[in-house]
């Protein structure tokens, strides 16, 4: 079967393997569509903590099922999404229903090889029927989740006043959702191309463009008072500093953001304004859900974000254009 693997940053190549042998407790999956994460583009890069090399990249994916027992409920043929975090359902944050922060949380195409490939074999508790939606969307629904997740945590309500930075895919989704939920939301990110989708699309009230003058637009945006949650997802440590800047007296700010290495912020301004700093890591069979069904009532509007395609064989060559903020790249998909 054909698969693409990274060797090291920057090396991809397209290889044959054996076909995966199913366990016990798999479902073999024929992979249908790869979504491309800002998580690939860092593995490209040589900028994801928690990566040995080489790897099979892809962790949003849909297929359609090749074998599975009948105890799991799927049969040949069956469209599906996968959930890509495989949670050991045993230590501290398992039994806290906080499967994504597991202490020994395997990602698919992080920890373990992923879904540029044509064949996986997948636990079946981690696989899911796809109904009532297509294979593009199916491939979607996690970094959607990621968003979805980050609102959740950051108990966005309506009329609440939200800013976003950084609008990549995960900063995008977190807009959607929050503005789903009724906040009045601000986008602030230095592309004037992916702010502009974000007007046109995600129900958002205002963009500001990085650059001289953007904190006195948020301010005036925000009637001086700042923003009762902030989301930073920049993926950028000197942007996730510059947040803490944002937060309302009495708000909150939700790092959806991982980078290597350490952050800092003015301890008396944080006091002051008794914040709540919060991580936000993954999604939740509950954020799935909840994209599930905006995707069901047409809230979504991945057409609009699915903005390149590929084909798996062809993505060691294509791959680098992704990076190239010229091609104007929102979410990229690999159809296997």
């Amino acid at each position: 079967m054909l698969t693409v693997l990274c060797e090291r940053p920057g090396s991809l190549v397209a290889q044959e393997r054996e076909r995966p042998v199913r366990g016990p407790d798999d479902v073999l999956l024929r992979v249908r569509r790869v979504g491309v994460c800002g998580t690939d583009l860092h593995i490209f890069t040589g900028n994801q903590p928690y990566l040995a090399y080489p790897r099979v990249m892809g962790h949003e994916l849909s297929g359609t099922v090749e074998e599975a027992d009948a105890a799991s409920g799927l049969a040949p043929g069956d469209p599906v999404y996968v959930m890509p975090y495989l949670s050991c359902g045993r230590c501290i944050a398992c039994r806290q229903g906080k499967t994504n922060c597991c202490t020994a949380i395997q990602v698919l195409g992080v920890h373990r090889d992923g879904a540029m490939t044509e064949l996986l074999a997948v636990p079946a508790a981690f696989v899911h029927k796809a109904e009532g939606i297509t294979l593009d969307q199916a491939a979607m629904l996690e970094f959607l989740a990621i968003g979805a997740h980050a609102v959740r945590r950051g108990e966005v309500a309506a009329g609440q006043r939200v800013l976003v930075a950084g609008a990549g895919p995960i900063g995008l989704a977190a807009m959607l959702f929050a503005a789903l939920r009724g906040a009045r939301v601000v986008a602030l990110d230095a592309r004037r191309d992916r702010l502009d989708v974000a007007l046109a699309h995600l129900g958002i009230a205002a963009a500001v463009e990085v650059g001289d003058g953007d904190e006195a637009e948020l301010a005036r945006l925000s009637d001086g008072e700042h923003y009762d949650v902030v989301f930073d997802a920049t993926g950028n440590p000197k942007a996730m500093e510059r947040g803490f800047r944002f937060v309302a007296h009495g708000g909150r700010y939700v790092l959806v953001s991982i980078v290597q290495g350490s952050i800092s912020f003015s301890d008396p301004e944080f006091h002051k304004r008794e914040a709540t700093l919060l991580a936000s890591r993954n999604a939740t069979t509950e954020d799935f859900e909840t994209v599930l069904a905006a995707m069901r009532a047409g809230r979504v509007p991945d057409a609009a974000l699915a903005t390149h395609r590929l084909a798996l064989a062809d993505v060691p060559a294509q791959f680098p254009r992704l990076l190239d903020p010229a091609e104007h790249v929102i979410k990229a998909i690999v159809e296997c």
